[in-house]
């Protein structure tokens, strides 16, 4: 007669637990735990942004052109001015051609910063590095502006230099105007590819946020030269006077206008809508989706 034997009993599940519970009690992770801070957002930001080419090329160009059409600028001017013609002239005012020109560079940089991790899908493996968000976008922030602020202070401050010393005959430049012919319109650059950054976070399309930038930067001053209408003059001279090139004219002492912004104004201008921007980026960035 065939017996059918019980099951034999099965062993019991072991209950795991985490490395540093209870059942691991001398246990060392041979990894160093380090509680992160800005300073180490800030050197992440800095390999990216010295490590890519478009960094190389961009400040490249930027630097061409502001020294190559500075130095051109006052070199014509001194080839073909008469004695007499330069009393009075502020030589550094000639820089102010090289710079309009090169701030579409800086605005590029400033845009490819953020949004081209976007592009990529690179901005996924950055938030998990580090995923206090705001964190990330102070990083980027701050790493940008030096660089932007003393690429720009250097390539202005030798056009200065080349342009006081070529043009012989202009009048000496105070010392309120090489300040603001240096480092007042770097700090004026920096911000306004600082504001392109902030635009480049808040639309993640690298080609969409530079044409916006484009636009802010030449729009409203080709928008005013057809404005005919007597009952648009109004709107045709505030357009005029803070039209990003009129404000850039200040630190030069040669306003394209007879009023609107004077002194430090446009920095005062370019500061705050920066910060708005920033704080409406700042926001977005945490309601968002990576």
């Amino acid at each position: 007669m065939t017996t059918h034997q019980p099951p034999a009993p099965q062993a019991a599940q072991p209950t795991w637990q985490a490395a540093a519970g209870a059942s691991y009690p001398g246990y060392t992770s041979p990894i160093p735990v380090v509680r992160t801070h800005l300073g180490h957002a800030l050197a992440s930001e800095w390999t990216k942004i010295r490590s890519v080419r478009s960094t190389m090329w961009t400040l490249g160009v930027f630097v061409l052109l502001v020294v190559g059409i500075g130095l051109a600028a006052g070199a014509l001017v001194a080839a073909n001015a008469s004695e007499g013609d330069l009393n009075g002239e502020n030589p550094l005012s000639f820089g102010f051609f090289g710079l309009l020109l090169g701030s579409m560079c800086i605005i590029t940089l400033g845009v490819l910063t953020t949004a081209s991790e976007y592009g990529t899908g690179m901005i996924r493996t950055t938030m998990v590095a580090c995923p206090s968000r705001g964190r990330v976008l102070a990083a980027k922030a701050v790493v940008f502006f030096a660089v932007a602020f003393v690429v720009t202070l250097v390539s202005s401050s030798f056009v200065a230099f080349a342009q006081v010393g070529m043009l012989s005959d202009a009048r000496d430049p105070s010392g309120g105007e090489w300040f603001k012919a240096t480092v007042g319109v770097s700090l004026y650059i920096a911000l306004l590819g600082l504001l392109s950054l902030v635009v480049g976070s808040i639309i993640r399309h690298s080609a969409g946020a530079i044409t916006i930038m484009i636009g802010l930067l030449l729009a409203p001053l080709v928008i005013a030269l057809f404005m005919f209408s007597e009952s648009l003059q109004d709107l045709r001279e505030a357009l005029f006077e803070y039209s990003i090139p009129s404000q850039l004219s200040v630190f030069y002492a040669t306003s394209l206008t007879d009023s609107g912004p004077s002194g430090w104004d446009p920095l005062w201008i370019i500061l705050g809508v920066t910060a708005a921007a920033f704080a409406g980026a700042f926001a977005l960035l945490q309601k968002r989706d990576v």
